[in-house]
């Protein structure tokens, strides 16, 4: 992925998130775009490192991101998405670290952890946007990676992840993996 060569070139510390994430990680494929996290005072140098790899960089009105735009993709534009405050949290040193380096596609990559990438999946469920799809597909295809005592814990304030876990625990999802 030449977009982690312009993150490494740069020295901007990242980790892999979204779905492509996931499917690192073993689950279903994803083809929408690439969800990097970086540090919210990393995001001058990181958009001057893109800009200088003559990808296209945004500042959408959201306050959590920044976005480039691969002009080289197979199939046009590649959209890459710069979070820097994911579901009101910052990205910290901690978040970071919390990572593996997987192989994708012919890059290995920091990956975030599969118990923070289902932490963030529910932390965006609300009442207007609360489609279990994503999660449950997430929770189904990667249950062994996740730390499910750490994701109630760190969701505990949210009805809709507390919706959720009940209801993985009514499909014994759970009882495949340690509580």
């Amino acid at each position: 992925m030449r977009s982690t060569t312009v993150l490494r070139e740069a020295d901007v510390p990242f980790v892999l998130a979204g779905g492509l994430a996931v499917y690192a990680r073993g689950g279903g494929r994803s083809s929408h775009d690439v969800d990097f996290l970086i540090r919210d005072h990393d995001v001058e140098r990181t958009l001057a490192a893109f800009e200088a790899a003559d990808f296209r960089t945004e500042r959408p009105e959201a306050d959590w991101l920044v976005k480039a735009y691969d002009p080289r993709g197979l199939d046009g534009e590649i959209l890459i998405d710069l979070i820097f405050r994911p579901v009101d949290r910052p990205v910290t040193d901690a978040t970071l670290a919390d990572s593996q380096e997987l192989s994708v596609g012919a890059a290995r990559v920091p990956v975030l952890s599969a118990t923070e990438l289902l932490i963030h999946g529910l932390l965006t469920l609300t009442a207007h946007e609360c489609d279990f799809t994503a999660a449950l597909t997430l929770t189904r295809s990667i249950r062994e990676q996740i730390d499910f005592d750490r994701v109630r814990e760190q969701t505990a304030a949210s009805p809709y992840a507390r919706a959720f876990l009940s209801l993985v625990d009514e499909l014994d999802l759970l009882d495949k993996v340690a509580r």
